[in-house]
């Protein structure tokens, strides 16, 4: 009777490579806590671009006029809007109200914020 070692050596390795790959825990991203005067806190990226509005209207941002920069973190925001220019990640059309370093009121895109924005209400 022959017998063969490859079927059980194999069946070792694959057994032994499950027990090695082991993918991460997703973390979820803390939530953006609410402050005084009605506004709401969230951890940023330190130096991110502020946007102006559209014409005089504050509810539409202008993906194409930076006017400041917010090297605080955390920051704070007035409200949120979707459905705005595209931005990407996990609220691809959302923007946020703040004032930038320099005083100028305008709008973070939702991508410079780490912490989940759905907390802060709408404008």
């Amino acid at each position: 009777m022959k017998r063969t070692l490859g079927g059980g050596v194999a069946a070792a390795v694959l057994t032994a490579g499950l027990g090695v790959v082991i993918a991460p825990s997703a973390v979820a991203a803390s939530n953006c806590w609410p402050g005084e005067s009605n506004r709401w806190y969230c951890n940023n990226v330190s130096g991110a671009p502020v946007y102006g509005t559209i014409g005089d209207n504050h509810l539409y941002p202008d993906p194409n006029t930076v006017v400041g920069h917010m090297n605080s973190n955390p920051s704070w925001f007035y409200c949120k809007l979707d459905g705005q220019a595209w931005v990407g990640g996990p609220h691809p059309t959302r923007w946020l109200m703040t004032v930038a370093d320099n005083g100028r009121l305008g709008f973070m895109k939702d991508t410079d914020i780490s912490s989940e924005t759905d907390p802060v209400p709408y404008c």
